[in-house]
């Protein structure tokens, strides 16, 4: 997020509250099509459907509004842990290095500042978090082993050890680091150039600077999502092993499946994120600010 002009740095209380309720807020509210996303991305076959929301409605239809919340309670708690890591690592970076008097980052060191966090979000939250999610999703399209998510953890844990929590971290790691250097970067890259013009930060601007910021993450690290979905499946899978059967698939374009879905996702998601961490920070600043 990052302060005004001539304001105090963001306490890290505030920004582990902030990021971490906001984070629970955007998961929750744009679950159905990160499910759907997902979905895409398991296909192993070269054709996948035209229409990418009609897997949503073909879904609701079939096994109503709860299986497209499959998997959604372990996301939700993953992303108040991802994002309370990852506003607490930027804020911090940002705090750090800032300049002193305008109270603000070159862009070279918002993106890096972003990257760090991101890292630190994967090892801590993401990784394990995204991998029971995407498991479960899995799971529920074909041999539907498991019960509910503790079931899966359990079934995992039982079958493949601790690391198997860990499936994908080279590549769930390579899409956090790039996707909050872009997105955190990007978005305070757009505030900084706001406030240095005393443009007014109302709440539909946060919203449009975080829609903003999702396109650019999108379209910039779609790639490393399509690999961390595919090495994070119900069946154990290296990551090696999830970029060789994507070439397979439907080759260098195979990578950008599910962009579609992950834009619309994302666009709104940064929107919902931003403006719900502004908001809140904007509350409980005062009570930590002194």
């Amino acid at each position: 997020m990052g302060e005004q002009k001539g304001k105090s740095p963001t306490p890290p209380i505030v920004s582990v509250i902030s990021g971490g309720i906001a984070g629970g807020v955007e998961a929750f509210v744009t679950f159905p099509a990160e499910y759907a996303k997902t979905r895409v991305q398991l296909r192993s076959d070269t054709k996948p459907p035209r229409n990418p929301f009609s897997i949503i409605s073909r879904v609701y239809r079939q096994e109503g509004l709860r299986a497209l919340y499959k998997g959604c309670g372990v996301l939700v708690v993953g992303s108040v842990g991802k994002d309370a890591v990852r506003f607490l690592g930027f804020d911090t970076v940002k705090n750090a290095f800032k300049d002193r008097e305008t109270g603000t980052l070159s862009p070279g060191r918002n993106m890096l500042a972003g990257m760090s966090a991101g890292v630190l979000a994967s090892i801590f939250a993401v990784t394990p978090t995204e991998r029971i999610k995407t498991a479960l999703i899995d799971d529920a399209r074909g041999a539907k082993r498991y019960q509910s998510t503790l079931h899966a953890i359990r079934m995992i844990l039982r079958e493949d050890g601790f690391v198997g929590l860990y499936r994908g971290f080279a590549g769930t790691t390579l899409k956090q680091a790039s996707a909050t250097s872009f997105r955190m970067g990007s978005y305070n890259i757009i505030k900084d150039f706001e406030e240095v013009r005393n443009i007014p930060q109302s709440t539909a601007v946060n919203f449009v600077n975080g829609s903003a910021a999702g396109l650019i993450t999108t379209l910039a690290t779609q790639p490393f999502d399509t690999i961390k979905t595919r090495s994070q499946s119900a069946k154990a899978t290296t990551t090696v092993e999830a970029i060789t059967s994507i070439l397979k698939d439907g080759g260098i374009r195979a990578f950008w499946r599910g962009t579609v879905m992950r834009l619309s996702r994302t666009v709104i998601s940064g929107g919902v994120l931003f403006t719900t961490a502004e908001a809140i920070a904007k509350i409980l600043n005062p009570m930590f600010v002194r």
